[in-house]
């Protein structure tokens, strides 16, 4: 008996790839290539677009002007003292920097060092005739608005009454009296006492009174009432409150410590 032979079915063989590798490879090479490609792009177009040296120069002052200008008109300002009005807090040729923030943001209190605009030719003649170098720099940084204008003149003081308080010396080498109470304030000139002359006022709406810590030379309030001219200060005219004392470094310090003289004193008299 013949026995049948069947024959096997050759084995199938998977697909030879094509020709050139496998084409996941090639296509992972593709994405590389590309990539590569994109970055020497990348890289030509910020050569491309890089300035040159003396206008990038000229861009960036540009810039810190106009953050010097904006820092100066919204949040500080440096101002220079020129007298001994302030002594012992402020010493002739301190240079001070002042919150522009108060008045507005935040409020003012007795006791504040404040710089304000002259209110009332309380400061003699006009700082641009016949300039002295220093006051020329400020005319030039003013046009900017990295100063401030010496034509228009500025003063420092403390702020002793506020809208509506009384204030009242009783006799010459008297303490000061706010709203009733005798006030006890170390921040003034320990050699002389707190009252130049005598006074009695009371602040009128919108106005401050203002002395100088060098009471005895001080062309502040109190000297001006006396010497039956205008005293008071308008609020508009207060550029701000001083902060800190910050050169000559040796005499850094802030300027906070007035408002413990003012502690008792009621808001109204």
């Amino acid at each position: 008996m013949n026995a049948s032979h069947h024959s096997r079915p050759a084995a199938s063989r998977p697909e030879e790839p094509a020709a050139g590798g496998d084409p996941a490879a090639q296509h992972e090479d593709d994405r590389v290539e590309e990539t590569a490609h994109g970055a020497d792009e990348a890289a030509h177009g910020r050569r491309r677009q890089r300035l040159p040296l003396w206008l990038d120069t000229l861009v960036t002052m540009v810039v810190a002007l106009m953050i010097a200008v904006l820092v100066k008109t919204f949040l500080f300002q440096p101002f220079y003292i020129p007298s001994a009005s302030m002594n012992p807090t402020l010493l002739q040729d301190d240079k001070i920097l002042v919150s522009k923030l108060s008045p507005g943001v935040f409020d003012l209190h007795r006791g504040d060092v404040i710089v304000f605009e002259d209110p009332d030719d309380w400061i003699p003649g006009d700082a641009t005739e016949n300039p002295t170098p220093r006051v020329r720099v400020m005319m030039l940084l003013s046009l900017v608005g990295l100063a401030p204008d010496p034509s228009q003149d500025h003063l420092v003081k403390r702020l002793i009454g506020v809208s509506g308080d009384h204030v009242v010396c009783e006799s010459r080498g008297a303490d000061l009296e706010v709203n009733g109470v005798m006030l006890d304030e170390p921040y003034i000139n320990p050699e002389t006492p707190a009252c130049q002359d005598a006074f009695d006022v009371t602040v009128p709406e919108g106005k401050v009174w203002v002395m100088g810590d060098n009471r005895y030379a001080s062309a502040d309030s109190a000297w001006h009432e006396v010497n039956g001219e205008n005293g008071f200060v308008d609020e508009s005219d207060i550029t701000g409150r001083a902060e800190v004392i910050f050169w000559p470094a040796s005499n850094w310090a802030r300027l906070a410590d007035g408002r413990d003289a003012f502690a008792d004193v009621p808001a109204q008299p």
